[in-house]
């Protein structure tokens, strides 16, 4: 049987499979996008898909440490709005 990867949530550092968690890149080009497909090249930081774990990245900044790079309040709240609506989104999809 093939083993899942598994990553950590910066936020919570609780560990998940890499498909149950968010993926946030640091892209070649020096921008931070979402990355709902987990394919885009760059260095990654994985957030759980709880409104607590993303709310408390906002005001931690643990995003930061996990690519590696600076990350100003702008682009952290960009990210953010864009991740909670896309799990309001899944949530409606299932209700």
């Amino acid at each position: 049987m093939k083993k899942k990867p598994q990553r950590m949530c910066v936020s919570c550092k609780t560990r998940a499979d890499k498909k149950d968690l968010l993926r946030v890149v640091l892209l070649p080009s020096g921008d931070i996008a979402y990355d709902p497909s987990g394919r885009l090249p760059g260095r990654g930081s994985y957030l759980c898909r709880k409104q607590e774990c993303i709310m408390a990245e906002l005001k931690a900044h643990r995003l930061a440490k996990g690519l590696r790079h600076q990350v100003d309040d702008e682009e952290l709240k960009k990210i953010a709005s864009q991740i909670l609506k896309e799990c309001e989104d899944e949530v409606q999809e299932e209700g």
